[in-house]
């Protein structure tokens, strides 16, 4: 089978197009060929990164995590799939786990779950790792019906699934945008805009909730903008992140008697860990998609496989709205 490959490491690595064997199906997996898939941000931190993260996959390399496609082989104690089932899921790309960029993928069946029957293999690829994201970070902070959420980075790729599952659970969710276009965004999916550039936190904090806070915070920006968070949160509020690596000062989240939920959800996948939760919440994505409550924001600009390297310098230019995806 055809696939890009890495065989060095760091800002200026480039992807190769090779021929190799395909992946040979062991108990427990799906042979998935892949139409589309994505690039997360955690992509191109292991294709700059390389050994400096204690899960990136030995060189040479076949990249990518997100992918969607059609079943043409099932394990033989496999009972949930069969051949031609449309499926998505977040399941290479790490340590040992052959990745994406490439036209077929070995995928262990607890990571995947039946793509939304509504969307495009396109749009399906796109949903898994911030889908997957979004939806751990809101159930853990338990995001109830008339709860005020804030979602910081409405257009980002978790952010802009963030605004639209929390709308989802009933709740009246507000977003920080930095332009117009993004206010337009995402006042399609039903949440009130405020422009972080030109309004302080306690500005919109005293405008939005009459100075209480908010009653979930969910941070996909994080780092230094968790201070912003901790001070947007209300009293004995919950605060969700995906960007903890950082060192801060917690004092407000303490005397505010604040929540904390980290979310990394590569933890299955590299552990091994509990991982039949991530096809269960593909399943539920899937159906809230079907519902017609979640629609993913693609960028404008189309890739293919063979033009891997302009996919991922997109995304690292920040000039991507939305989600990245390449088509094989």
């Amino acid at each position: 089978m055809k696939a890009m490959t890495i065989s060095e490491y760091g800002e200026n690595a480039k992807f190769e197009s090779k021929e190799v064997e395909k992946p040979t199906l062991k108990n427990g997996q799906v042979l998935v060929k892949i139409s589309a898939s994505s690039v997360n941000t955690v992509d191109t931190m292991i294709k700059n990164m390389g050994n400096d993260l204690p899960f990136s996959p030995k060189n040479p390399a076949i990249l990518g995590m997100d992918f969607a496609g059609t079943i043409e082989q099932v394990g033989n104690d496999v009972t949930e799939f069969f051949v031609g089932d449309e499926v998505y899921g977040c399941a290479g790309g790490l340590g040992d786990l052959q990745g994406t960029l490439a036209d077929y993928i070995t995928a262990d069946v607890k990571l995947i779950a039946k793509k939304p029957s509504n969307l495009t293999m396109k749009e399906s690829a796109s949903l898994p790792l911030v889908g997957i994201t979004a939806y751990e970070g809101l159930t853990r902070a338990n995001v109830q019906k008339g709860q005020k959420v804030l979602v910081h980075g409405g257009t980002g790729g978790v952010g802009h699934v963030a605004i639209q599952l929390a709308k989802h659970l009933g709740a009246e969710v507000y977003t920080t945008i930095s332009t117009e276009k993004q206010s337009e965004i995402v006042k399609s999916y039903g949440a009130k805009s405020i422009n972080y550039k030109s309004e302080s936190v306690e500005d919109y904090v005293n405008k939005h909730t009459d100075g209480k806070g908010f009653d979930v915070v969910y941070d996909s920006v994080g780092g230094e903008n968790l201070l912003k968070s901790f001070e947007a949160t209300a009293l004995n509020g919950q605060v969700a992140t995906t960007v903890s690596l950082s060192e801060i000062d917690l004092s407000t989240m303490h005397f505010k008697g604040l929540s904390l939920h980290v979310v990394f959800m590569l933890i299955p996948m590299i552990h091994n860990f509990q991982r039949e939760k991530h096809g269960e919440i593909l399943k539920n994505i899937a159906k809230i998609a079907e519902s017609g409550a979640l629609k993913p924001l693609l960028d404008e600009e189309n890739f293919s496989l063979e033009n891997v390297g302009k996919a991922y310098a997109r995304l690292e230019s920040g000039n991507a709205t939305g989600k990245v995806v390449i088509q094989n």
